[in-house]
């Protein structure tokens, strides 16, 4: 899905509101995630915690009345690749989250469809797709060599 520099901005603009009242400043760290759930029909983007508080949204103009069956596929990446740059600038570093915490992509029902990033203090690795391939045929492999040797 191509989206524009605009409504990039858009969304990023609102990641920031949205975290804005989790600033570090206060000494209660907050246990919550961040949940972001995109609406193909009006093409907006809820995001909200986990006791359900909407802490911000947007109109993403190229979501409005997408009717591909892929939308959340689509978005997904777009959404990812947001949060990694908020990341990579540190802004994600100064958060009153308790850690772990995670940024996850829910649908019209709240239901989780991924977990877009996890902040961690320790190097945390998600599994994915692209990791997972040919793991069975590794631990298939490794298996047989174990036996083998007794």
């Amino acid at each position: 899905m191509k989206i524009s520099d605009k409504s990039r901005a858009a969304i990023t603009d609102s990641l920031k509101e949205a975290l804005c009242r989790y600033v570090t400043g206060t000494d209660n760290a907050v246990v919550t995630d961040i949940h972001l759930q995109p609406n193909p029909d009006s093409g907006e983007l809820l995001i909200f915690n986990d006791d359900d508080e909407e802490l911000s949204r947007v109109i993403v103009d190229e979501w409005v009345e997408y009717d591909s069956d892929d939308f959340y596929k689509e978005v997904e990446p777009v959404l990812r690749s947001i949060l990694a740059g908020l990341k990579d600038a540190g802004m994600l570093d100064k958060l009153s989250l308790m850690k772990p915490f995670s940024f996850v992509l829910v649908d019209d029902e709240k239901e989780t469809v991924a977990e877009l990033l996890l902040i961690d203090d320790e190097d945390t690795l998600l599994l994915s797709d692209e990791l997972l391939k040919g793991l069975d045929e590794e631990l298939d492999d490794f298996l047989k060599k174990l036996l083998e040797e007794k």
